[in-house]
């Protein structure tokens, strides 16, 4: 089985994962705070 993880906190996913664009790429996260999370550390990364 090929089990799918969080971006920012490598927790499973399930069929709510949230969609978020980070520069090219398009990844899956758990909930809104790690959206939150990855999209602030991409913001400061690009800085």
């Amino acid at each position: 089985m090929n089990e799918k993880t969080c971006a920012a906190c490598d927790c499973e996913l399930d069929a709510t994962a949230i969609q978020v664009r980070i520069g090219a790429n398009v990844v899956e996260v758990c909930c809104d705070e790690c959206a939150t999370k990855l999209r602030e550390a991409s913001a400061k990364k690009a800085s």
